[in-house]
């Protein structure tokens, strides 16, 4: 008789992904209902790091390793305004690398106080520089030889690994349904990979892919419209078919109801990527609109968007 087999536990890498898709129930009303559409919310939260960048976080990383590009030990650097910087800090601590983190030093005390706690060093700049400030330090660092920019706004193992994961994930979750998709537009990363992968899954605009980008003078954590120069180089507007814009007003009043009504506690750009799909709700029938909810509420209590 053979020995039992010595059981596989998860590392916390294998659990990145495969998060849940859950039906909004009572923000879309009455109207909705009658109309056939249904609104869904992508848990990217649910992953271990607490967002969507996990994903792209550890693909970086693992693919980097891959091709010879870095090895445990040596120090990475990366721009962030947040999400991608706790995700880089968790997939270092993980793989065995120094991380050094530059960002701008109004952004919540949340966000610094987790990257730290990960073990990743932070360097903030001023906040009238924004993130094409801390763009532009974190690749002189590099030339200064100081470690390695994995840059996730350039990086094609960013969209790819939504390409190979989050839109399957989609797919099969909604059983091939889905006509619309919304998400909101950082690095661009998620809306590049996975509207490549449903766009190929579904020909011919059988699934509009709509971006969310704040309104003149709005500051949405997670959400950017960056200038020409800074445009990050893996955005592909060819996989984009519209862009929407979302107050800061908006986005905030959208975080407190997700969590109110529909028990849902999202960040501030998951909540703007909400708002557009009610938007998109009340112009379609028989629609199935997933919206990306990329991170948690906790993330922005020390903002004041949420109420003390």
């Amino acid at each position: 008789m053979s020995e039992p087999r010595e059981p596989r536990y998860p590392t916390i890498e294998d659990v990145i992904g495969r998060t849940p898709l859950v039906r909004l129930q009572r923000l879309p009303g009455a109207g909705n209902a009658a109309r056939g559409n249904v609104i869904l919310g992508k848990l990217e939260g649910n992953n271990p790091a607490g967002s969507v960048k996990d994903r792209p976080a550890m693909s970086m990383i693992r693919r980097a390793e891959e091709r010879g590009d870095i090895r445990p030990g040596d120090t990475l650097i990366e721009a962030t305004s947040g999400n991608t910087g706790i995700a880089l800090a968790m997939a270092a601590a993980i793989r065995g690398y120094r991380m050094l983190l530059i960002m701008p030093e109004d952004l919540s005390v949340e966000r610094a106080q987790t990257m730290k706690a990960y073990g990743a060093e932070l360097i903030l700049t001023p906040r009238s520089g924004g993130m094409e400030y801390a763009r532009d330090l974190a690749e002189q660092m590099q030339r200064e030889g100081k470690g390695r920019v994995l840059d996730q706004f350039a990086n094609a193992d960013n969209p790819r690994v939504h390409y190979e994961t989050t839109g399957p994930e989609i797919w099969d979750e909604t059983q091939g349904r889905i006509t619309h998709f919304v998400s909101a537009m950082g690095t661009t990363g998620t809306i590049t990979g996975v509207g490549r992968y449903l766009k190929e899954k579904r020909p011919g605009g059988g699934v509009r892919i709509v971006g969310a980008q704040p309104a003149e003078g709005s500051r949405i954590p997670g959400i950017r419209k960056w200038p020409e120069a800074y445009l990050p180089r893996i955005y592909d507007p060819a996989q984009v078919d519209e862009l929407v814009l979302v107050s800061q007003a908006d986005a905030e009043e959208m975080a407190r109801r997700l969590a109110r009504e529909e028990g849902l506690f999202a960040g501030i750009s998951a909540a703007g990527a909400a708002w557009v799909a009610l938007q998109i709700a009340e112009k379609v029938e028989n629609a199935t609109i997933v919206f990306v909810v990329c991170d948690r509420g906790e993330r922005y209590l020390s903002t004041g968007v949420f109420p003390a």
